[in-house]
């Protein structure tokens, strides 16, 4: 089983537009509403796809209920940890040529004492031998309150269990857990840049960035690279996968979705060359879905994702 942890989930509203004009006045053509975060999209992108998970989350005020009603809708198992302040509501933009605009909402402010319960909740199922917890996943951004190291203090607990620990966030709290060293980060682009500091113009700069935090004590380096595709970096190799999309229609949670099926294709005893295949897959089919809706087996189908264990280290990137 993947437990997912989000300390700052959201409900995510998603509303096409014909194009966005600063001061003007929208007629959306199409909306729809998500349960949203970064560790929530993972579990519900598993979810979709028969894997066993489970998402905890902070849950408080209106839109909290509804984001338990639409976990629930959608048959996302879940572990709500109740809180005084409401859940955030997330809007993104979006127009015909898959161009993304976003506005998020802080979120509640939690005290220590929900913090803790929050981490709690997360251990206990990863103590839990009925579940069998291959990973543990501390995903996204933090809500007011919540200290800095929240996810390093999450790795630290967890791998006390002999359990895997993962983190895909950015800014302060990817840098304390990045130091706890987790068995795997999935930061994208920039935020491998920011962890190390300067940019990273090419592949090789990238492998070169992600082999340095490998030798520092992390297990696996997965690179989310957009248009580019996606970098595994190990011990033992690397590995680089890509799929051409034609019509994108959304971003929102793509990425939270290549971490899914990445994870659950190590979770299943795939290779780490073909489990970043599965994770690439799975994100470029969520980019042909509308707002932060997630890939069912159906939508995986007929995407044709090129990888290899020999990448060109000499290739610009886009971002």
């Amino acid at each position: 089983m993947i437990v997912t942890l989000t300390p700052n989930p959201s409900v995510d509203r998603a509303v096409v537009i014909d194009a966005l004009r600063r001061g003007e006045v929208h007629r959306a053509t199409e909306s729809r509403i998500d349960p949203g975060g970064k560790g929530v999209n993972v579990s519900r992108a598993l979810a979709a796809n028969a894997g066993k998970t489970v998402a905890v989350l902070p849950v408080g005020g209106p839109e909290g209920h509804l984001l338990e009603e639409l976990l629930d809708a959608a048959c996302v198992p879940r572990c709500s940890v109740p809180v005084t302040g409401s859940a955030r509501m997330n809007i993104s933009v979006l127009e015909p040529d898959g161009t993304t605009t976003k506005l998020n909402e802080p979120g509640p402010t939690l005290s220590t004492a929900e913090v803790d319960a929050l981490l709690s909740a997360t251990v206990g199922l990863a103590a839990d031998p009925a579940a069998h917890t291959d990973w543990v996943v501390g995903c996204g951004s933090l809500p007011p309150g919540a200290p800095a190291d929240l996810y390093a203090t999450l790795v630290r607990r967890v791998r006390d269990l002999g359990v895997r620990v993962a983190v895909d966030s950015s800014g302060a709290p990817m840098a304390h857990a990045v130091a706890a060293r987790p068995s795997l980060i999935k930061p994208n682009h920039e935020e491998l840049a920011e962890v190390v500091g300067h940019d990273l113009p090419t592949l090789g700069d990238v492998h070169a960035a992600a082999l340095d935090l490998v030798t520092n004590g992390i297990e696996c380096v997965a690179v989310s690279l957009g248009g580019d595709g996606a970098l595994l970096v190990t011990a033992d190799g690397a590995a680089h996968a890509r799929a051409t999309i034609t019509a994108p229609l959304s971003t929102v949670g793509a990425g939270d979705c290549m971490l899914a099926g990445l994870l659950h294709g190590l979770s299943t005893g795939q290779a780490p060359e073909d489990a970043l295949t599965t994770g690439v897959l799975w994100g470029a089919a969520a980019v042909t879905l509308p707002g932060s809706r997630v890939p069912t087996p159906a939508d995986l189908l007929g995407i044709p994702v090129d990888s290899t264990d020999t990448p060109d280290f000499t290739w610009r990137l886009a971002g």
